[in-house]
């Protein structure tokens, strides 16, 4: 399985960005789909993931701000990315997870920063 990010950037604080990651390969293995990020000095943490039935959850610090969906159809999960702040600075990493757990897929990572 391959994953492939877009749509990181340079916004101001309150803006917006739209993360999008489609994978290829072995697709119908995949189960869950998510994000990651990792700041500067700091651990890589899980952001928000979706199952392929829809079930979504989210890092504490994003809920009402960030918004994850997915098109099972292009294999293609989302991470729309509202009311941005500079602490939402990261390199955001797409992560997928087969059905029974036992494999794990990273993409490359795509940088988002928020300006002051």
């Amino acid at each position: 399985v391959q994953l492939v990010e877009s749509g990181g950037g340079l916004v101001q604080t309150g803006g917006s960005l739209r993360l999008s990651c489609a994978a290829s390969g072995a697709i119908f293995t995949i189960n869950a789909m998510g994000w990651y990020r990792q700041a500067p000095g700091k651990e890589r943490e899980l952001v928000a993931t979706i199952t392929r039935s829809g079930t979504a959850t989210y890092l504490d610090s994003v809920k009402g701000r960030f918004t994850i969906s997915r098109d099972n159809a292009k294999v293609t999960v989302y991470l729309q990315l509202n009311s941005l702040k500079p602490e939402d600075t990261a390199v955001y990493y797409c992560n997928a997870v087969n059905y029974w757990g036992s494999m794990e897929y990273w993409g490359r990572g795509t940088q988002v920063t928020i300006s002051s």
